[in-house]
């Protein structure tokens, strides 16, 4: 199935803890369903030293969060969009926002 949220896009949470909050996604891992959201589901790991530099200690970092939880921004509208596809002339195919239909692929 095609990825309908990938690295790069701007999204918003719909659901959990950090709802409302936007940021942009840094990973996606397509096996688990989940998504690596800059700024939101911050987790602390304690970490040990590693080696010469890299000091130990709490650091905090982003947690996944389900894709079902994410929705797209519209360019347009600035707001949440559900996503669809389309086949374009030259035969690529691209991710479209609903409500305003505008391409969001570059």
């Amino acid at each position: 199935m095609a990825a309908k949220i990938k690295k790069g896009d701007r999204v918003q949470v719909l659901a959990g803890r950090d709802k409302g909050k936007r940021g942009d996604v840094i990973r996606v891992v397509p096996e688990e369903n989940r998504a690596f959201v800059q700024g939101v589901n911050m987790v602390k790991r304690h970490t040990k030293p590693q080696g010469m530099g890299k000091p130990g200690g709490i650091v905090e970092k982003e947690g996944p969060i389900d894709l079902s939880n994410l929705a797209l921004i519209d360019p347009s509208s600035d707001k949440p969009a559900r996503v669809g596809f389309k086949v374009l002339e030259d035969g690529r195919k691209v991710r479209v926002a609903k409500p305003s239909g505008e391409v969001i692929d570059r």
